[in-house]
């Protein structure tokens, strides 16, 4: 059983918001909006927390935004402070980078 068909995740929607930043760094805020199933709205003050928290830098590139994520910052909560943000998103790359493999070869 796994967690969508029970109605919860384990991470927050800032998180989802942080891990498609990190995969896309040039996503736009209508795309990750999709992607987490929340509003664009809410995704641009998703962002916006990110920023003034230090987690995510947001550079102008011509007409768009690029997002940098600041890996050697860390988890918030005392449980997952020791964790940094950089080694957890690897760990998601890594399982995205696995499984665009895995449908490569079928």
């Amino acid at each position: 059983m796994n967690g969508l068909s029970t109605g919860w995740t384990f991470l927050s929607n800032h998180g989802h918001v942080l891990v498609s930043l990190a995969l896309d760094p040039e996503v736009r805020m209508r795309d990750v909006a999709a992607r987490v199933g929340i509003t664009e709205r809410a995704v641009q003050m998703i962002v916006a927390d990110l920023e003034r928290a230090g987690y995510v830098v947001r550079e102008r590139v011509g007409r768009r935004n690029h997002y940098v994520v600041v890996g050697n910052s860390r988890f918030r909560h005392p449980l997952e402070q020791h964790v940094r943000i950089g080694d957890f998103l690897r760990l998601v790359q890594a399982g995205a980078d696995h499984d665009a493999d895995a449908s490569a070869a079928r």
